[in-house]
């Protein structure tokens, strides 16, 4: 990796969600640290394997975060 070349950093977590229209998870201390990821692709796989596994639960969701935009100095 070259110096011009940015870090990316993509977190996966998820958990059982309080409401099927909410994004507010029941109980945070059950929130679900799946991996983090230098590539979105690799999160996304992730992400998409952890998802499918839950299609019984309505209220289990999955995200990916991209973290690097949230550690992005420039942002602030």
């Amino acid at each position: 990796m070259t110096e011009t070349t940015p870090q990316l950093l993509h977190l996966v977590i998820g958990g059982e969600l309080s409401a099927p229209t909410s994004t507010s998870f029941k109980d945070l201390t059950a929130v679900e640290f799946v991996g983090a990821y230098a590539s979105y692709e690799e999160a996304k796989k992730a992400w998409r394997s952890k998802a499918q596994s839950t299609v019984d639960n309505a209220l289990m969701r999955y995200y990916v975060i991209h973290a690097h935009k949230l550690l992005n100095p420039a942002n602030d």
